[in-house]
């Protein structure tokens, strides 16, 4: 248990440097944004009512982003970018932090031993399962970018 603690205790930290970090350069590039050629843009009515919506309903948003794959950064990136004021955004990440670290310090230490007793016991299949980790990436890797892709384009598969 004492390295589940030790563990989540270090994530925690890694993940309130890492979102916050986000936040304030969101925070830096917002600011940058308003007194450069687009001000005049991001001051229209229509986006000044998104600043006030996320700046009064993204905690929960910011909260939740913590258990998605991909998602954090750019919750984190847009809460910054339209001035959630602090006082609604670090309990968000002070909670969805914590959950973060906790999931990933348990289940991320389950997988370790799981894939370390694999390896010590049966060691052809543990290099598979690692192939087939590894193929299943790359397949939605794949599918993602091909996905991406503009509707006209497609994928030269002789270069």
């Amino acid at each position: 248990m004492d390295r589940i603690a030790l563990t989540a205790g270090a994530l925690y930290v890694i993940v309130l440097l890492r979102a916050g970090g986000t936040f304030a350069v969101g925070w830096l590039a917002g600011a940058g944004a308003r007194r450069s050629r687009f001000a005049e843009r991001i001051s229209s009515a229509k986006f000044r009512r998104a600043e006030r919506a996320i700046q009064r309903w993204g905690a929960p948003v910011v909260a939740v982003s913590f258990l998605t794959v991909g998602f954090q950064t750019a919750a984190n990136f847009l809460a910054g970018s339209m001035r959630m004021p602090l006082r609604r955004y670090l309990p968000a990440l002070f909670v969805g932090g914590a959950a973060w670290a906790l999931i990933y310090a348990t289940a991320g230490l389950g997988v370790l031993a799981v894939l370390g007793r694999l390896f010590a016991e049966r060691t052809a299949l543990g290099v598979s399962a690692v192939a087939v980790l590894l193929a299943v990436c790359g397949v939605v890797v794949y599918r993602r970018r091909r996905a991406a892709l503009p509707s006209g384009d497609t994928v030269d598969e002789e270069s």
